[in-house]
């Protein structure tokens, strides 16, 4: 069919000076466009924008732009193409920038946009200048495929959110299916449940243990090989051996290294108690307490000094973060682990005295009224903030509740560990930007927590405990690290370079047909885009985008509900051979329709509807179609909009739809029913009384009538998966209330 596109078409008639730009539409562009699947009405010919910025004349006339074609899906413009003469340069100058400003325009706003001169056709993306597909016209049939992939309909999404269902269960029984893994619900988390994780060492952020291993069982399998390449403490690395997976673990920072390596390695148990007693003993026989034996020490114990610490601390040195007793203490107790011959003892040992200088410096803050040490100010704070109140810990008990926290870690996974599983486990330090060391399409599946911006400078703030571990930072580990400022003043494109090639380098490791799951927490929309766009640009395609709370909404949510995410997105994407690409909204669209919907849809799925959850809902989907700007100018508050449209119950902090009123947009049929069914079969349980079947179609039909109104007998399908019948009625099913329970309502 391809092959006879222009079978019959003398191109030669293209040196003819009658085939001039309006043939070239007629006779070439046409056909390709119904070929590609575009029907007529989504075909929108010479629509006329106005020039956002410019003006002409002393009367401030606008300035049209006119496109050739607009194609759509959907309500959106997909890609823009314009016809040019045969003559004409398709591939750069103003031919170029002309359908550049067609795509970029607030009513159009598309990734694509194409030209065609009847030789040849050129296909550019957005944020590239030169062109991703050329070919000449005559030999179509050789690019068909590529060019199909980027721009038949079917290429396109809309977003991933707007179809609303009641919350499922992730368990699968069927045979496993990588692509075919639904996106997980958000996640109960459970920070202290694991010893492996809480209580050992600290760092500057932690995934939730439990969120990372679900994510890891529910996208692979057992022997499937699972890459962190932004690895921080280990979560991913750790839980995916507790899961029988084998795990590379990457990190640019020496000290996330150490940490993983230490925890990992095996080690006899017995052994390391031993030891430990030992060095416990020949520490409190010659422990420096009085002034001569504290400066003895610090003559004859190494301990680090003139490491400049970054911009912002309260000291300028690595030695004034500790009193002279710390100091001497903390060497002779390194200088006694060193001693130790078996490395596999030994190194445990060290990861116990890295633990313990998270207490033992002056940075140490206390907690609330307690007056109990919780952890160092670069871990709380992000610096190196010396603590107005310092409660001096004694070093030894210190070191021994430090040492019992890596003991009952190393028994918790002691049954991965062992000699003949530890193969299954790589730990490296190294740069996301350079996955060299692994052949492309080897990894089955990524789940990755990259630094956020500006956020935490990670090797500014690990120069202590670098600097005791006498772990090396290199020049070259400061310029490959992705943060945005630090002590090298990176800037936001240098960020977005690193970002942007380690996510191609994630691409190029990632097998088809496998998941990719991105961390992020960023509150400017501009570091979100960049992860979509460059996973997008890479060749990812984009599954969705799910909240996962921390636990604690922080003030700074409340304050600014639509520019800061609580807890974080886990952005997840699928390697395929033919992605589906997202198109982002035209500004013409009615954003009040949109956030009507999403209110209404997060309302029916979850019987009711916080404010965060509503909040979470919109920022996902106007990031995802590229309209949280104008969000945040029009509903920069929510508050009175919901105040005014819906119920609110104070107990539970649960908007929902105001009593005998029926939803305003179009919510699947099943879920509305199903709303309804609930908060009727709920009320009369409120009143002792039984739901007859009569009397509940009478009191919910009126409440359906946008959209398809039900049946009786679909009526009766979903109050028979909500409930059962005792005598002539109906009552909610136990595991049905359960589910709400689980929901939170």
């Amino acid at each position: 069919m391809i092959n006879q596109l222009f079978e019959y078409f003398d191109f030669s008639q293209l040196e003819s000076p009658d085939f001039k730009e309006d043939s070239v539409r007629e006779v070439l562009i046409l056909p390709l466009l119904t070929q590609l699947g575009y029907e007529q009405p989504h075909i929108v010919r010479s629509k006329s924008l106005i020039h956002p910025f410019l003006k002409i004349g002393s009367q401030k006339r606008p300035i049209k732009l006119i496109p050739d074609y607009l194609l759509k899906v959907g309500n959106n413009y997909a890609w823009v193409l314009d016809a040019k003469a045969p003559n004409e340069n398709i591939q750069s100058g103003d031919n170029v920038e002309q359908v550049f400003s067609y795509s970029i325009h607030p009513e159009v706003r598309s990734t694509f946009f194409a030209l065609c001169n009847g030789w040849a056709f050129a296909l550019f993306r957005q944020d590239m200048t030169k062109p991703i597909l050329y070919f000449q016209l005559k030999d179509i049939a050789q690019y068909w495929d590529q060019l199909y992939a980027h721009l038949a309909p079917s290429a396109f999404q809309m977003g991933k959110r707007f179809v609303y269902s009641p919350p499922k269960s992730a368990i699968n029984t069927a045979p496993f299916d990588y692509l075919s893994q639904p996106l997980l619900e958000e996640i109960t988390v459970k920070k202290r449940a694991a010893k492996r994780h809480f209580g050992v060492h600290g760092y500057f952020t932690k995934q939730a243990w439990n969120v990372v291993n679900q994510y890891i069982a529910h996208f692979s399998q057992p022997g499937d090989l699972v890459l962190d390449s932004f690895g921080g403490s280990g979560i991913t690395a750790i839980e995916a051996m507790m899961l029988d997976r084998r795990a590379i673990h990457l990190d640019l920072n020496p000290m996330s290294a150490f940490l993983v390596d230490s925890l990992t390695h095996p080690v006899d148990l017995d052994e390391l108690k031993i030891n430990f007693e030992q060095i416990k003993f020949a520490y409190l026989r010659h422990e420096p307490i009085s002034e001569n034996t504290i400066e003895k020490a610090l003559k004859k114990y190494p301990y680090p000094k003139d490491f400049v610490l970054p911009k912002g601390s309260d000291v300028q040195l690595i030695q004034d973060l500790f009193s002279k007793k710390q100091l001497a203490q903390l060497g002779f107790l390194k200088h006694l682990i060193l001693k130790k011959s078996n490395k596999n003892t030994q190194k445990p040992l060290l990861l116990a005295f890295s633990s313990t200088l998270n207490l033992i410096n002056l940075t140490c803050h206390p907690s609330g009224q307690s007056d109990i040490t919780v952890d160092s100010a670069p871990m709380r704070y992000y610096r190196y903030r010396l603590a107005p109140k310092h409660k001096d810990l004694d070093v030894i008990k210190t070191f021994e509740n430090k040492v019992k926290g890596v003991i009952n870690a190393k028994f918790e996974i002691a049954d991965k560990i062992n000699q003949d599983t530890i193969a299954n486990l790589q730990v490296m330090q190294g740069t996301a930007t350079d996955l060299s060391f692994l052949k492309k399409e080897t990894v089955d599946y990524i789940y990755t927590d990259p630094p956020y911006g500006k956020k935490i400078p990670y090797l500014d703030l690990s120069v202590m405990w670098n600097a005791w571990l006498e772990l090396t930072v290199t020049e070259q580990d400061y310029a490959l690290e992705a943060i945005e400022g630090g002590e090298h003043e990176k800037s936001k494109a240098d960020y977005n370079a690193l970002i942007a090639k380690s996510i191609a380098e994630m691409y190029r490791v990632l097998k088809f047909d496998r998941w990719m799951s991105f961390v992020f927490a960023h509150k400017d929309p501009e570091f979100w885009h960049l992860i979509i766009e460059t996973a997008e640009r890479c060749g990812f395609e984009y599954a969705g985008a799910v909240a996962q709370k921390n636990g604690q909404t922080s003030f700074k949510k409340r304050q600014n509900p639509f520019t800061v995410l609580s807890g974080q997105l886990i952005i997840n994407f699928r390697k395929v051979r033919h992605p589906k690409y997202i198109m982002k909204a035209s500004l013409g669209m009615d954003i009040g329709e949109v956030v009507i919907q999403t209110i209404e849809g997060v309302i029916a799925k979850y019987q009711g509807a916080t404010l965060e959850q509503i909040n979470d809902e919109l920022i996902i989907k106007g990031l995802e179609l590229g309209f949280l700007d104008l969000l945040k100018k029009q509903y920069s508050d929510l508050t009175p909009l919901l105040l005014e449209l819906f119920d609110f119950d104070k107990p539970t902090e649960r908007f929902t739809i105001k009593a005998n009123k029926s939803f305003t947009t179009q919510i699947d049929l099943h879920l509305r029913v199903r709303y309804y069914l609930i908060s009727y079969l709920r009320r009369l349980e409120r009143e002792n009384k039984i739901a007859i079947f009569d009397d509940i179609v009478l009191a919910i039909i009126p409440l359906l009538k946008n959209g398809v109104t039900p049946e009786s007998q679909t009526i009766l399908s979903v109050l028979e998966d909500i409930a059962y019948c005792v005598g002539d009625g109906w009552r909610l099913k136990a595991d049905g209330q359960a589910t709400l329970l689980l929901t939170g309502v």
